[in-house]
């Protein structure tokens, strides 16, 4: 694991660490787009890297991408918690950005994410509400305006 030597030096210096493994996002382009980790024989290098960034200090360590057997091979062969981004049932937490989960992420929506609204539907209707109020006089009226 590349980043274990940073880790340690991080965590010695009294700074706590949460490790990121499997796809990591900074990574994208090296890794040739989303694509998963840890499937097949990848799973050993994977549990390799979460010994590593245990042993180097991390209170905790996210698992972003991987098939969830992985994960669940993975949070069993460490005493620090294990959090999911993508990484199915089997870890002690779950995260999914906010961001994707309300429904303003556009574009291709990662397999792992469940939208649980639509705002940037509900944000573009209100921006085009608003567009055509100013357009038409009808926004600012007397009520959002001050007086003397």
């Amino acid at each position: 694991m590349r980043s274990a030597e940073q880790i340690r030096r991080i965590v010695s210096a009294g700074i706590p660490v949460m490790a990121h493994i499997g796809f990591t996002p900074q990574s994208e382009h090296q890794l040739g787009g989303h694509v998963i980790q840890g499937r097949g024989s990848g799973v050993e290098q994977l549990l390799a890297d979460a010994r590593a960034v245990e042993d180097a200090g991390a209170f905790a360590v996210v698992l972003e991408m991987v098939p969830a057997e992985a994960a669940r091979r993975v949070t069993e062969a460490l005493t620090i918690p294990t959090i999911s981004v993508g990484a199915g049932p089997h870890t002690d937490g779950q995260l999914l950005v906010w961001t994707d989960w309300a429904g303003l992420t556009t574009g291709r929506i990662p397999k792992f994410v469940k939208q649980y609204a639509n705002l940037a539907e509900v944000l573009t209707d209100a921006a085009r509400a608003w567009t055509a109020d100013v357009a038409s006089g009808v926004y600012p009226g007397p009520e959002n305006s001050y007086n003397d």
